[in-house]
């Protein structure tokens, strides 16, 4: 197996699959100490500060100039809002609903697909899964949202917040993939968390909140540091490189159960029959789009 030529870009995306799932849980915990634009400019100040310095220990090519600028664009993109939308988001909706929510992203990436050059057309299979899978979410989040109440209000705003993350992610990951870069992947995501972090610190200091100690919340702010960027998100940006995108997009599916499954441990976030039936229909809608893509490009 690891004789394997992909075989690190396999072990990566494993990675990502596994520590993804566990960083809902993490921006929960750490949430109970930072507000959330101070901790996501804390968390990928850190991390990017980490892997830069890293790589200029081991003599890595740093981008420069345009490249620079056009890896710090993306960083904003898919770390600074993408990541920052979730953060919001799981201060008004449970870890777990979140990370079912986010599970439709993969739409936004066709979506986007269709309108940026060369442009590829929606068609028939491919809106039939999306139709499933909005059909999933609206199970997901319709009855709370009908139930109204500030609890209704708050799981409509983090539903479109974490939509405006999508997006964000999407195209940041489109672009980042279309860049032509001399640096090794690492390196292009220490830039983007460096970036991302940097530009939310304006935003923190403008959007002041309270900062509860707690060693709960400190520590999960250290392993997000680690595990979540500076393992997690460099592995994701390694895999991207190295592995077609249907394959390390299986991290949409894996990440939900790792993290449903320990909010509910945690902090006994509900999970039952209508959120399993819901994600199943997600999870179907999503494959029946991927494969519909997949198929397409194969026939084109």
């Amino acid at each position: 197996m690891r004789n394997h030529p992909q075989f690190t870009a396999y072990a990566a995306l494993a990675s990502v699959c596994f520590f993804w799932g566990t960083t809902y849980l993490g921006i929960r915990m750490a949430l109970e100490t930072f507000p959330p634009a101070l901790l996501v400019a804390v968390r990928f100040t850190l991390s990017g500060s980490i892997l830069l310095i890293g790589a200029l220990f081991m003599g890595a090519h740093i981008p420069r100039g345009r490249e620079l600028a056009r890896s710090a664009g993306n960083g904003i993109l898919l770390v600074g809002l993408g990541t920052g939308g979730l953060v919001w988001a799981e201060t008004m909706i449970p870890s777990g609903l979140a990370a079912l929510i986010i599970t439709i992203s993969p739409f936004w990436m066709v979506g986007l697909d269709a309108l940026m050059p060369p442009r590829t057309p929606l068609h028939g299979p491919t809106l039939a899964g999306m139709a499933i899978g909005l059909g999933g979410a609206a199970l997901l989040v319709g009855p709370g949202a009908m139930a109204g109440g500030a609890a209704g209000q708050h799981l409509i705003l983090g539903f479109c917040i974490l939509q405006v993350g999508c997006l964000s992610w999407s195209l940041g990951s489109m672009l980042q993939r279309r860049q032509e870069t001399k640096a090794h992947p690492i390196v292009s995501g220490g830039v983007q968390q460096l970036a991302a972090g940097l530009a939310f610190i304006p935003v923190a200091l403008f959007l002041q909140g309270p900062v509860h100690w707690s060693t709960r919340g400190i520590s999960a702010t250290l392993y997000l540091v680690t595990f979540g960027s500076i393992i997690g998100y460099s592995s994701y940006v390694f895999a991207l490189d190295r592995l077609p995108v249907a394959m390390v997009s299986l991290y949409n599916y894996l990440n939900p159960l790792v993290a449903v499954f320990l909010g509910w441990v945690f902090y006994r976030e509900s999970f039952g029959l209508r959120e399993a039936a819901a994600m199943l229909i997600i999870f179907t809608g999503v494959a029946v789009v991927k494969h519909a893509e997949a198929r397409r490009r194969k026939l084109a």
